[in-house]
């Protein structure tokens, strides 16, 4: 008798033991499937400031396979009134906005962190490839030869881009988002989207890809204003509220 009860005994233990384990073994498998759902939420964003230091005047393909050629990459522009540089201009932008976009909880890649680099353009658009950005934001001031031309622009392909016709759609739509939203933060003059299928930072994308022409360093009132930092946080809202109006 007493042989039988500590049979049932040691049974019931039994399977109380593997109940426990298999409760336990559930609840560890649940735990990483919700991790990777809340990484897999996380928008990748790819920030280029456009130009650097020093040109490399040595000559690209436009495009994949593309015969015509370009240089690699140029030293940008120069305040026809405050004399700044452009490729340090759009760094200095390029790096509030990346601060702007994390603590929005963006994932955030930067091409360059400093202006003494040399990333031709082609490159920079194959990192935002590698990286399968959500968005590829290309940062740029703009000139002219007349000092009355002023406003703010983005740039993305033609619909008939030989290289990437099919995110067309998707790059217009991010191009037309963030060119209005700096225009309403600023007060700056909408001048809308120009498409173009001569930029080789367009072309190389495989991406959503957009230029960002924040203003006419040729330009006095704008020249001044892109040299201020308060004014260089209103392009940045303006851009990073572009992003989230994309992303709607």
């Amino acid at each position: 008798m007493k042989t039988k009860v500590l049979s049932i005994i040691c049974i019931n233990i039994l399977l109380f033991s593997l109940f426990c384990f298999s409760f336990q073994e559930k609840k560890i498998e649940i735990i990483p499937t919700k991790v990777v759902n809340l990484e897999s939420r996380q928008k990748v964003i790819v920030i280029d400031a456009g130009h650097q230091k020093k040109a490399n005047t040595k000559l690209e393909p436009i495009g994949p396979g593309a015969k015509q050629k370009k240089m690699k990459v140029t030293g940008g522009a120069t305040g026809k009134y405050t004399k700044q540089k452009e490729y340090d201009l759009n760094l200095k932008v390029a790096k509030l906005l990346e601060k702007k976009l994390k603590a929005k909880g963006y994932r955030v890649i930067m091409i360059r962190t400093k202006n003494d680099v040399n990333i031709s353009n082609s490159k920079r658009a194959k990192i935002a490839n590698e990286a399968k950005a959500d968005a590829f934001i290309r940062i740029h001031a703009n000139a002219d030869t007349s000092s009355k031309t002023n406003g703010v622009l983005t740039l993305c392909q033609t619909k008939n881009n030989k290289y990437n016709k099919k995110l067309y759609k998707k790059s217009y739509k991010l191009s037309k988002a963030i060119v209005k939203s700096i225009a309403k933060k600023t007060g700056a003059k909408d001048l809308g989207v120009e498409r173009t299928d001569k930029m080789s930072g367009i072309n190389w994308a495989q991406v959503p890809v957009t230029i960002v022409e924040m203003g006419f360093l040729t330009n006095k009132k704008e020249d001044k204003l892109l040299a201020t930092k308060a004014y260089q946080k209103k392009i940045v809202n303006g851009i990073a509220n572009g992003i989230e109006d994309f992303f709607k």
